[in-house]
């Protein structure tokens, strides 16, 4: 059986592949290259879901990065277990295919999401350890579980402030921007020198941070051309209460780096790779696009009524469960969810009317769209181009819950961008991270709370499908007889991976 590599580059798209990323244009050159229209949501998990199983969510359930579960009455995101994705997944596949003419046939997850407690047989994802005491330490879950201490050995501890958080793809005292990319692609290469595996899904985050700091292009109507410019792309930036108009788009000379690291990063992988006979897929998730619209949908059925909140120590804590509407916010997708059922006509005429919001799925939208499972929302509010949707519910920020200026993907009911920034208004902020770290190495209590609570702080997101195809997210493969279309489904991805086996 061959043997292949699929390199996930977060946020690559075609746009992005140019001078800034010479070894990936020549891999593009090389081999074939077709868009992929994004799944839906375009977001990390339903995308990497997709790919997996061949399905949508309807089918897989993966309806977002995270949802409202009913049963428990609790909004959860980012959990782990592989066991939430239904439906059969590639290796399985695979493994059933070649059980016959190759049973010693091997596979590897390196950091793709719902990756613990699947039947693959190497996995390695960031996993903190939980004490007793509230303590937090960051580490990572290995399987087997010898893989852990093995690798760490030899590659150091994994560089967890550089996967997520204000110092993501920011040089700082814990190590270079792309830190984490860079720790991933070199566990890569040691699962590969010692295992040898069959199929090896590796993940590389780099371009997302400052993607979605910065936003990816300097948009202007009379931006001279050169060779980094885009040209003369159809996008919603700008007054959304206007049509898309046409403009000039230069990619962002505060994503120049980003784009050179994460070439660097992977050219050496599809090099490594390549000398080792292993076929290489590189493909994204999604593509990034500007961005200047937050929008506060639980702010605005707050103030009709429709939400509930609690007091908890003075500070305000979202009460999902006795909450008659909620929306649950997932980048420029947000599923609304109705404990009282007599109120979608109204919500969705409140939401029709929002500005911000360019669509709403009932239950006909949400079966065309493929997203039609029960943990999806009732509703399902699509933002326009320009915007995304915030978490935010409380309209006084002396009431924020406290974890809302920390980095805590757990807790927040939502997804929050945010936490990619330092707040601007606290003096020496460094200082004071400084001093938090001193507190929590004396064994004290203590809140990392730096993030701010300005949302227009964010300049790109995701998680509708872009107007320009070239904001799609790419599949390159090393192989070009395998691919024989220019444009394919997310869904189709897991077939067309299979191929490289046939």
């Amino acid at each position: 059986m061959s043997r292949l590599a699929v390199i996930n580059v977060v946020g690559l798209t075609g746009a992005l592949i140019g001078e800034h990323t010479p070894r990936l244009a020549e891999f593009r050159r090389r081999g074939a290259f077709a868009n992929i229209a994004p799944a839906f949501p375009a977001v990390t998990c339903t995308a990497q879901s997709n790919y997996l199983t061949g399905q949508t969510p309807a089918q897989h359930g993966i309806v977002g990065n995270g949802w409202f579960h009913r049963e428990l009455a609790e909004v959860q995101f980012w959990k782990q277990s592989n066991r939430i994705v239904h439906g059969q997944k590639i290796w399985d596949a695979l493994r059933d295919n070649s059980a016959r003419r190759t049973p010693h046939a091997a596979f590897a997850n390196l950091f793709w999401w719902f990756n613990m407690y699947s039947s693959v047989d190497f996995a390695i994802t960031p996993r903190p350890i939980y004490r007793a005491d509230g303590g937090k330490i960051f580490d990572i879950y290995s399987w087997p579980y010898s893989i852990r201490e093995e690798i760490k050995k030899d590659l150091g501890e994994f560089p967890f402030f550089s996967f997520w958080g204000p110092a993501a793809g920011i040089d700082s005292p814990q190590g270079k921007a792309d830190a984490a990319s860079r720790w991933i692609a070199e566990s890569a290469k040691w699962i590969e020198n010692k295992y040898s595996p069959t199929l090896n899904l590796i993940y590389l985050p780099h371009l997302d941070y400052n993607l979605q700091r910065y936003g990816p292009f300097v948009v202007g109507d009379e931006v001279t051309r050169h060779s980094s410019k885009i040209g003369n792309r159809q996008s919603a930036i700008g007054n959304q209460s206007e049509p898309p108009h046409v403009g000039c788009y230069e990619i962002n000379p505060a994503i120049h780096r980003d784009l050179r690291e994460i070439d660097a990063i992977a050219g050496n992988l599809i090099d490594f790779y390549a000398k080792r006979g292993v076929s290489v897929v590189l493909l994204s998730e999604y593509g990034i696009t500007n961005v200047d619209t937050p929008v506060h949908l639980n702010r605005i059925f707050r103030e009709r009524g429709w939400l509930t909140v609690k007091d908890e120590l003075g500070l305000e804590i979202l009460d999902a469960g006795a909450s008659k509407v909620f929306a649950v916010a997932d980048h420029q997708v947000a599923h609304i969810y109705l404990n009282d059922a007599s109120l979608e006509n109204s919500v969705r005429k409140v939401l029709e009317t929002t500005s911000g919001v360019e669509k709403v799925l009932g239950r006909a939208e949400k079966i065309a769209a493929g997203i039609d499972h029960p943990r999806a929302g009732d509703l399902i509010a699509v933002a326009r181009e320009n915007a995304w949707f915030t978490y935010y519910y409380w309209l006084d920020d002396a009431r924020a819950p406290d974890f809302a200026r920390t980095v805590d993907i757990h807790r927040k009911p939502g997804y929050d961008p945010v936490e990619l920034f330092l707040d601007p208004k606290i003096p020496a902020v460094k200082l004071k991270i400084a001093w938090r770290l001193l507190q929590k190495k004396l064994g004290l209590r203590m809140l990392m709370d730096v993030i701010p609570l300005d949302a227009t702080l964010v300049k790109g997101s995701h998680g509708r499908r872009p107007a320009d195809k070239k904001d799609w997210p790419v599949f390159i493969t090393s192989q070009p007889e395998i691919l024989n279309a220019k444009e394919i489904e997310s869904t189709d991805v897991f077939q067309i991976l299979l191929r490289h086996f046939s």
